[in-house]
Formats: structure tokens, C-alpha cells, sequence
């Protein structure tokens, strides 16, 4: 560097910290004012605990757990700040605190032989405080998982400081932050059957959604674009089935290839290594095979399972594939539970996705073994509704319709057998809903408050608030190419409301469990091009998800923005810096 150069950028030096003050105040002053907004904060700006270098956190080092966010919060604050605190378990002085404690009271419901204690929600499984004053900073809470949650606050609440500064000390304003999730299923899914991500790329995607407080990670597995899971017993299926010839790249209907052939899958150990990375984020793993359609990739390895009995070709194109499982065929059954059941052994989730989804029936229609096994269900259609009061079903269910509900029934008590409850996308709504299916509501929101009218469990994730492989900007040209469809921007996703008070009851606003959001990955092939169409859109849907729908204000959450897409920055993962 040239003695020119250096006076240069000595005076761009003093610029910044003189004629920007409140930058220079905001590296070394917390501010809780953070993404999602915690439920309640009470802050007296007047006074601050000053931590610096050195200091200790004490917590039970007998709770591996507690152990366990300990390190993560020395971690969080490391990369952020630059100071190093130290773990000192025993330490009863110390300037942070992990503290697990009994609540003071608990809650009673009425039993057969009067008043029993009730079990804590989920939500308030996650429940926390976190108090700042003049002893130091204290994260308490019932279960470890909350004082995870109280550790992201903190760690949130701290600027994010150039290497320049990380050595001096923070003023911490005292506080009493007192917060629980709004609902306790608070997802995110990533396609991989399109395109195939690397397991240290979906780590980095826990690590985010940990970041935001999601607590669900919805894992798409397969499609008729590739297969992505090992099946052990079927050793062919994932490698046979992950490969596609060429890839579809002209924009629209143009068939334009890249003539190069893709795949890739997860063995059962790197999935099971997924399951371990993100149960120590207090992220369950729920897994989708999807099922009876989207299953070109399985057909291409056994096309004993189709209609027609093939050949078939892993799909090089996307879209509605009329190729599907032949519902008439017993070995289609065999072949579900095999699969599933050694998804059941991989992963723990008490959830297990079965897809559903867009499933063309034209095959089943004119297959002599589907309409035998229709016959021998004794399955027939129902008449539409006639408008006037005539009976029939509203949406005119058929046979064929019937019996994916039968497939679908099948497979709910295989999992049920398991332990596991069955999550389908709202299509299987068409032939009726098993027992106790939980609803995906995709397709706006009409399939979840029909499954909510009929008391089954939903999760909200319309696709006109919650897909985040649309565009998130006005201008097309101002970002990578993706859908060419409706736009779902930060401010619409982030103006959602779940519950939908003015078309459900109280009781049946009960049956929502939570929201998810969807990266479909037809046009999203690359972990760079996958996290910036996750954000910042992903720190709306955190909203959506963990606050009460009077704490939302979209002005107010772009003031809070900056400072968590300087933390995106530190993570080294980009991000859409442009926000409508």
C-alpha cells in the first residue's frame, strides 16, 4: 500500500467514526429488537451490564444438553463479537448463566378422580426467559430446548462487529425477555429430488432455520426426477433411480437440455448424520416419500409397478407426470412398506410425509388391475353436488380417487404400527381422509380449513404466501431465474395468518399446528441460489410462525432487518438485500 493509499484510508477511517455515531453505538450496544420478535420484552436503556473478554458462562455440566447449548452460545457470541467467554460449569458467579428450573405452578385439568397436573404444551416446552441486569445475563428455562431458543435471542441481540472492534467490551441494556412459540410445528422444506444438495450444504440450511426458530425440516426425498434415499433391501432403487440422463433448462415450455447426466443420493448413514445435526438444534427431520405419484424414478427401476409395465425413464423435464404407481398391483403395497418401513428405521420423526400430490388417475382409469381392485373394494364415484341441494360429494370423489384414499389407509397403519402419524398434501382430501391424517395445505388454504372443519390436524403452506422458489421481487431482472408465476414478496408471506379466524371456530382454529414454507428446486440447482431465494423471505415466515399476529408490523420488521442479514453475512450465506 502506497503512504497515498494509507492517508486515504485513514481519513475513510475517521469519516465512519465521526460522522456516524450511531453505527459506532450499535457495535457495542445489544438491541432486542430482534427476528421473530420475542412475545414480551421489557428494556431499561438507562443501564447496561458491560460484558467483556474473558467472562465466564456457567451451567450443569451434568445435563449433556445444557453442556451442549453452552457451547453453542460460546460459539455464537464468538462469531459475532469476537469475544471469548469462558464454560465454567461450577462457576456461580459468572457473567452468563444457563439455568433450567421447575415451574413455579403447575397447570390442572379435570380428571375421573378430580384436578390432575397437565402435561406443558409444546410451545411452552419451549418457553424461556432471559433477564439482563446488573449481576449478569441469565437464560433460564424448563427444558433444554428453551434455553437453546433463549441463546438465538441473545446471540441475535448482539451486533455483529467488524474485526476491527471485536476485542472491546458490549453494553448489554438490562432486560427481562419472557417468550414461547405461537405453534409448535414450524417448518421449512427443501426439494432434493430435483436437484440433489450435499449433506454440509443442508447442515448450513439447519443452521439457518435454527437461526429463525423453526423446528421442522421437511426433507423431500424423491421425485420422478431422481430418488434420493437407500433403500437397503431394494439396492437398485436410489442407485438406478438418482440418475437422470439430461436436465431441462430452456425457460417455459422449451425443451432445451443440457444433455448431461445428474444424480446423486443419501445413503442411510448420511441421513441418519442429518437426523443427529439437526436434533441438536432441536430440529425434527421429517422425511417425504411421495407417493402414488411422482414415482417415475422408482418405475424406471422396477417398472413392474406401472400401469403399463414400462419402460420408463427417470424424468428429464418437470411437471404433472401421468406415469404413476399402479394402485391395482399387491406388489405396489409390498413395495410402500419396504421402503417406509426402512424410513421408519432411519429416521425418529413421529411425522412421516407421504406426498399424495398430483397423481393423474388417467392410467388407473383404463388399467384392468386398478379397476379390479376398485370392483373388489366395492369403491364407486360420487355424484358432484347439484348446487341445489342434491346429494352427492362437493367435489364429485371417484373410484379412482377412492382408492389412492385406500392406498393412503394402507400405509397410515403400516406407519401407525410404527408409532408415526401420516402427513399428506391437501390432494388427499379427494377420495377422503383416513383417520388420522394431518392435512399440508399447499393449494391456498381451502384443503386446510376443510381438514380443520372435519377436526384433522393442519399445516398451513398455501403456495401464494409460503412458496419461496417464486420470485420475491417486481423487477424480474433483478434476481436469478426461478418461477415465472405469481410473486410472493417479504411482505406478503410476511402478512400471512394461519388460523383464519373469520372461517373457523375457535375449536377448529385448535386443529392448526403450525406454518411451512417450500423451496421447490426445479430452477434452483445451486446452494447459493438456494439460500438466497430462503432469504431474508424465511425471517418473514419466522413471524408468521412464533408471534401473535398483533405483534406484526412489516415497517417495523424491515427496520430489524439489517442487523440480521449482517449475521446472514457472518455466516457466509447470501441473501436477496433488496426487500418488498
Amino acid at each position: 500500500m502506497t503512504f497515498q493509499m494509507r492517508k486515504i484510508y485513514l481519513f475513510l477511517f475517521f469519516v465512519s467514526a465521526f460522522l456516524c455515531p450511531s453505527e459506532a453505538q450499535n457495535n457495542v450496544r445489544a438491541d432486542y429488537r430482534i427476528i421473530p420478535q420475542p412475545q414480551r420484552v421489557e428494556t431499561d436503556t438507562t443501564q447496561a451490564f458491560t460484558l467483556r473478554d474473558g467472562m465466564t458462562i456457567s451451567y450443569d455440566a451434568a445435563n449433556s444438553e445444557v453442556a451442549r447449548n453452552a457451547q453453542f452460545l460460546q460459539q455464537w457470541v464468538a462469531q459475532a463479537t469476537g469475544l471469548r467467554l469462558t464454560l465454567a460449569p461450577t462457576d456461580k458467579q459468572a457473567a452468563v448463566q444457563l439455568l433450567l428450573v421447575q415451574p413455579t405452578a403447575k397447570k390442572t385439568k379435570k380428571g375421573k378422580k378430580g384436578p390432575v397436573a397437565a402435561e406443558p404444551t409444546e410451545q411452552e416446552q419451549e418457553a424461556y426467559t432471559l433477564t439482563v441486569n446488573a449481576q449478569g445475563v441469565t437464560l433460564s428455562a424448563r427444558q433444554p430446548v428453551g434455553l437453546f431458543r433463549a441463546a438465538q435471542t441473545l446471540r441475535k441481540s448482539l451486533p455483529v462487529r467488524p474485526a476491527s472492534q471485536q476485542a472491546e467490551a458490549l453494553l448489554l441494556p438490562f432486560t427481562t425477555i419472557q417468550d414461547q412459540p405461537r405453534f409448535s410445528y414450524r417448518g421449512v422444506l427443501l426439494d432434493c429430488g430435483r436437484h440433489f444438495f450435499t449433506v454440509e450444504t443442508i447442515k448450513q440450511f439447519l443452521d439457518v432455520m435454527a437461526l429463525h426458530g423453526c423446528n421442522q425440516f421437511h426433507w423431500h426425498l424423491t421425485e420422478d426426477q431422481g430418488w434420493r434415499f437407500e433403500v437397503k433391501a431394494l439396492p437398485r432403487l436410489a442407485k438406478e433411480g438418482s440418475v437422470r440422463e439430461k436436465t431441462v433448462i430452456g425457460p417455459g415450455h422449451m425443451r432445451i437440455y443440457d444433455n448431461i447426466p445428474y444424480g446423486g443420493y443419501y445413503t442411510q448413514d448420511e441421513c441418519r448424520e442429518v437426523v443427529r445435526y439437526a436434533a441438536e438444534r432441536y430440529i425434527n427431520v421429517v422425511p417425504e416419500i411421495d407417493m402414488p405419484g411422482h414415482m417415475q424414478s422408482a418405475l424406471h427401476v422396477f417398472p413392474n409397478l406401472g400401469c403399463t409395465g414400462g419402460p420408463y425413464a427417470v424424468a428429464t423435464n418437470w411437471g404433472v407426470m401421468r406415469e404413476v404407481l399402479c394402485g391395482g398391483n399387491p406388489e405396489t403395497l409390498d413395495f410402500l412398506k419396504t421402503v417406509f418401513g426402512e424410513l421408519c428405521d432411519v429416521f425418529p420423526s413421529k411425522f412421516i410425509h407421504i406426498g399424495g400430490d398430483e397423481c393423474p388417475k388417467e392410467r388407473w382409469q383404463k388399467c384392468a388391475k386398478c379397476q379390479a381392485k376398485i370392483k373388489e373394494l366395492g369403491l364407486t364415484s360420487d355424484p358432484k353436488d347439484d348446487g341445489k341441494g342434491g346429494r352427492g360429494s362437493q367435489d364429485g370423489r371417484s373410484a379412482e380417487n377412492k382408492l389412492q384414499t385406500y392406498i393412503n389407509h394402507e400405509i397410515e397403519k403400516f406407519l401407525a404400527s410404527r408409532g408415526r402419524s401420516l402427513i399428506g398434501w391437501d390432494e388427499i382430501l379427494s377420495g377422503g381422509l383416513t383417520e388420522n391424517a394431518i392435512v399440508m395445505s399447499w393449494r391456498g388454504v381451502k384443503g386446510g380449513i376443510q381438514a380443520a372443519r372435519q377436526k384433522h390436524r393442519v399445516i398451513m403452506s398455501p403456495n401464494v404466501f409460503a412458496y419461496i422458489d417464486h420470485p420475491q421481487l417486481k423487477d424480474y431482472g433483478k434476481q436469478p431465474r426461478t418461477t415465472d408465476s405469481y410473486i410472493v414478496s417479504c411482505s406478503k408471506m410476511h402478512s400471512f395468518e394461519p388460523v383464519l379466524p373469520d372461517s373457523l371456530t375457535a375449536e377448529e382454529q385448535q386443529c392448526i399446528l403450525g406454518v411451512q414454507a417450500n423451496l421447490w428446486t426445479e430452477q434452483v440447482a445451486y446452494p447459493e441460489h438456494a439460500f438466497y431465494q430462503l432469504l431474508p423471505r424465511l425471517g418473514a415466515m419466522s413471524e408468521v410462525q412464533w408471534c401473535r399476529p398483533e405483534q406484526k408490523d412489516f415497517e417495523d420488521f424491515k427496520r430489524r432487518l439489517p442487523r440480521l442479514e449482517k449475521l446472514y453475512e457472518r455466516l457466509g450465506v447470501p441473501y436477496c438485500n433488496q426487500v418488498e
